[in-house]
């Protein structure tokens, strides 16, 4: 399925009041789930993962979709401001596998600097710190997969 068709699919079960859309197609099978105000797309193994803006689930064969479980809250929240991911993708330290870290902790920032970098559909986009302040905790280990509104970085 071509993804400019997947991602047209996904922003019109984000924007209307369907909350569940599954499409079989020659190519496989694509459902779309909406799950607390953010839609998820989940295929049949047969077809290759895309890479989406939104979540994206494979699901198998022999079990039924199922949305992804919310994230249970820590037990104490870190004290700060979190820094938090704005999009899905792979989180990065450093712009290059061998260069130093964008911050480490106790990084005086400013508003605005680059803390790290998530690369999602090929594309690396910095992402700025929304707060001046002292990195506490780095969140997010490098190479890891991060989901919207994540929480990377801890600042005072």
């Amino acid at each position: 399925m071509d993804l400019r068709k997947l991602k047209t699919l996904i922003d019109l079960v984000s924007e209307s009041n369907v909350s569940e859309l599954e499409i079989t197609e020659a190519e496989g099978k694509v459902r779309i789930v909406k799950a607390s105000g953010m839609p998820m797309m989940m295929q049949q193994p047969a077809m290759a993962m895309m890479p989406m803006a939104s979540q994206a689930i494979p699901t198998q064969s022999t079990q039924p979709a199922q949305p992804a479980e919310p994230v249970a809250p820590l037990a104490a929240e870190p004290a700060g401001h979190a820094v938090k991911s704005p999009m899905v993708g792979t989180f990065y330290r450093s712009s290059s596998p061998g260069s130093s870290a964008f911050v480490e902790i106790g990084t005086v920032v400013k508003e605005g600097d680059t803390v790290c970098i998530i690369e999602a559909m090929k594309i690396l986009n910095e992402i700025e710190a929304d707060k001046s302040g002292t990195v506490t905790k780095i969140l997010s280990e490098n190479g890891q997969a991060v989901e919207y509104g994540q929480a990377l970085f801890m600042i005072e």
